[in-house]
């Protein structure tokens, strides 16, 4: 079952892209609920932390809430999904690494990632709705530290995957905003979503392995 659920998730992955890249929704609609679920159920048998299990699971309560284009579904999934952040912003800060190693690295991409926030709100402020400015920006903020905790206190894997959380979302931020988007954007932004998720997967996995004593919560699993 642990080998069949990866092919699981890359299946409706892959189904969901191209379904996006194709204008066809049904098979959007369909696939899009499947991924987190499959992951949430990779990760936990491989004896993931509750943390990120919630984590995924709020993921899915987003992914479902924004198929619909109405304004209280995207708030609602925007809460699911600040959710997901804090699971994952506690997750990294119990089972990172220690403080001196996230002085000694994290310096630099703190003020990155500050810099990048404040100029992507001040940015996107006056175009957006006036009833979400002050939601996106508190989410924004939310989202940006648990980018950098993923880098600081996790690794590189977990780091990218936190980075591209980031642009998945900013996508969605200057979509709303009515900012000039690419080409199909709806599919630019699962492939980065789908991209990072699985990364911040990873890197919390492979952190857990080298250094098991750390994770006190985790789910019992068999080989």
């Amino acid at each position: 079952m642990r080998r069949l659920l990866p092919a699981c998730f890359g299946l409706a992955a892959a189904t969901d892209l191209v379904s996006l890249a194709a204008g066809w929704d049904a098979g959007h609609t369909v696939a899009k609920p499947l991924l987190m679920p499959l992951l949430a159920a990779y990760a936990a048998s491989r004896g993931a932390p509750r943390l990120l299990i919630a984590a995924l699971l709020c993921g899915w309560g987003g992914d479902v809430l924004l198929l619909s284009d109405a304004e209280p579904a995207f708030l609602a999934g925007m809460g699911c999904f600040a959710a997901g952040h804090v699971c994952y912003v506690v997750l990294f800060q119990k089972h990172g690494t220690d403080r001196a190693t996230v002085r000694a690295r994290g310096g630099f991409l703190a003020a990155v990632y500050t810099v990048v926030l404040v100029n992507t709100v001040l940015s996107l402020w006056a175009d957006l709705p006036a009833d979400l400015r002050v939601p996106v920006a508190g989410y924004s903020v939310l989202l940006t530290v648990m980018a950098y905790l993923a880098a600081a206190r996790i690794g590189l894997v977990a780091g990218i995957g936190g980075a591209l959380f980031v642009l998945s979302d900013g996508l969605i931020a200057t979509g709303v905003a009515e900012w000039p988007q690419p080409p199909r954007p709806d599919l630019w932004i699962m492939l980065t979503y789908l991209a990072a998720q699985p990364l911040l997967v990873t890197g919390v996995l492979g952190a857990r392995q080298q250094s098991p004593s750390a994770y006190g919560e985790v789910r019992s699993t068999t080989p």
